[in-house]
């Protein structure tokens, strides 16, 4: 057994199987207690190495998460990117391999600054701490890569009430410090020492996450809304072809004309694929046909206007007419899909960097949110509703939450339901209602405990109707956001730092 968490490569080995047990945990698979033996796994792997080791070890864990969880690009760049198999693959090894740096620098960072083999209950803490700051930072390093958090494990676990509380960030500080206390309860049973305290910090958060688990932080606010959102299933490799422009527009149109009666129409993101200010008759049209409904419609159309140097830019946007107001545009951008970095030396390279709208500029950070038959609407186009803190500030001003998106670039992989995971934890941290309307799938109703009400199936040309209620009232963790967590873990990393660096003096006394 020390074989396999020694330096070498059955060690290595281990780490990369440990890594890809963190996406069995998540969707669809979601066997939540893989999480648990993922992270465990790594811990001990890592808790005998040198620091230079430990960041190989971790680089190998790395390439285990992301080689599996993030396949799915391959699927974008090969499918609708048009690059031939090795060139997909070579770019989305290159991803792997990029993103695989961050559980690395974890690894070091814990062997060289953090790790106190003597005192197991600490130990665990600190170690917890870290892994919470490296997925924090994650989250925000080149516009951030927010995905494949351990905590997502927990939707339909055990600790899903915690998420109100510290939304995913607590969840996956309390798997990371869960999975560190398990792996040394044999220690801790050896010497006793700590044990109750350990026992205590283990069992209390579990216990609590079930206790609150179906709690209602929020209260409804006025009557339900009747809704229809549209899944058009256009093909994507048809969208943006100038032919198909008139064929969208009608089936859109129709799909709308031919419902029931409802209080919100939702298109998904870029359901227009023509610009709002060359659309302006077919949206005063469909303006016309909700008035008289007494309904609001919300589409994603592309907008084009100057910026604050009066440049004329593009933007990925989401507008309401009929019985509402307001036009947001999308702040937090997809690489390659709607902006090219360094596009000056990679545009024409391949078709891949050359996709229709990928030369988006970023919306501002101080829109309104939008407003649809009286109460007010969080809008998240896409990626954004992965981002757990640029959502809560959306969350905590609205009535009802929405996101539109278009999953047709990932095909039939493990992708938009791992996205739609994390649409359900937004939902779930926030206390309210969520109207997700995609083009393909998976378009759905997400209830403010995380679960979904309505769905339709995916690739199939659908209208889904349900009902949601607007709801009022702060979680804790809209209320208090990502601070009570940010200053438990400063306190835990500089206390590690600081009782890192005084048993290695006295060791070396």
């Amino acid at each position: 057994m020390k074989l396999l968490f020694n330096a070498g490569w059955p060690g290595h080995l281990l780490a990369l199987v440990a890594g890809a047990l963190t996406t069995l945990s998540l969707a669809p698979f979601d066997i939540w207690p893989m999480a648990l033996v993922s992270v465990g796994l790594f811990y001990l792997g890592q808790r005998s190495l040198s620091p230079g080791q430990a960041l190989h070890r971790g680089w190998w864990y790395g390439l285990g998460l992301f080689g599996s969880g993030v396949s799915w690009v391959y699927v974008s760049i090969h499918d609708f990117g048009a690059a031939p198999p090795w060139l997909a693959g070579l770019l989305t090894l290159g991803l792997v391999v990029g993103l695989s740096l961050l559980p690395a620098l974890l690894g070091w960072l814990w062997a060289r600054w953090l790790r106190q083999k003597e005192a197991p209950l600490s130990d665990a803490l600190v170690f917890a701490a870290l892994w919470l700051a490296m997925d924090a930072f994650r989250s925000w390093f080149l516009t951030g890569f927010p995905w494949l958090y351990v905590g997502y494990s927990q939707l339909d676990g055990p600790l899903s009430g915690l998420a109100p509380l510290g939304a995913v960030w607590l969840i996956t500080f309390v798997v990371a410090l869960s999975a560190a206390l398990l792996a040394n309860l044999p220690r801790l049973l050896a010497h006793r020492r700590g044990l109750v305290a350990a026992l205590v910090v283990l069992v209390a958060p579990w216990v609590a996450g079930m206790g609150l688990k179906g709690y209602a932080w929020t209260s409804p606010l006025g009557k339900p809304l009747q809704v229809a959102a549209m899944q058009g299933n256009i093909q994507q490799s048809l969208k943006w072809e100038p032919g198909q422009l008139e064929r969208q527009l009608v089936l859109y149109r129709d799909l709308t004309f031919q419902s029931r009666p409802v209080d919100l129409f939702v298109w998904p993101e870029t359901a227009l694929p023509i610009v709002m200010d060359r659309a302006g008759g077919y949206l005063e049209m469909m303006d016309n046909f909700s008035r008289e409904r007494g309904a609001a419609l919300l589409t994603g159309v592309p907008v084009r206007q100057p910026n604050e140097r009066g440049e004329l830019r593009y933007y990925n946007g989401l507008t309401v007419v009929g019985d509402g107001a307001g036009t947001y545009l999308k702040q937090k951008l997809v690489p390659f899909g709607e902006y090219v970095p360094l596009q000056d030396l990679l545009r024409g390279l391949i078709a891949f960097f050359d996709l229709p709208m990928s030369d988006f500029a970023r919306g501002d950070q101080d829109q309104p949110l939008l407003m649809a038959r009286g109460h007010l609407i969080a809008p998240f186009i896409c990626y954004e509703v992965v981002y757990p803190e640029f959502a809560a500030s959306l969350a905590a001003q609205s009535d009802l939450l929405l996101t539109v998106s278009n999953d047709a670039w990932f095909g039939r992989s493990i992708g938009p339901l791992q996205h739609l995971q994390m649409a359900q934890m937004r939902a779930l941290e926030a206390g309210r209602w969520m109207i997700r309307g995609t083009n393909n799938g998976i378009t759905v109703l997400i209830d403010p405990f995380g679960r979904i009400t309505e769905r339709v199936p995916q690739f199939e040309e659908v209208v889904m109707y349900g009902e949601v209620q607007p709801m009022q009232g702060l979680t804790p963790y809209l209320r208090w956001r990502s601070w009570p967590l940010i200053v438990l873990c400063s306190l835990l990393l500089g206390w590690g730092i600081v009782r890192h660096r005084a048993v290695g003096r006295i060791s070396a006394a």
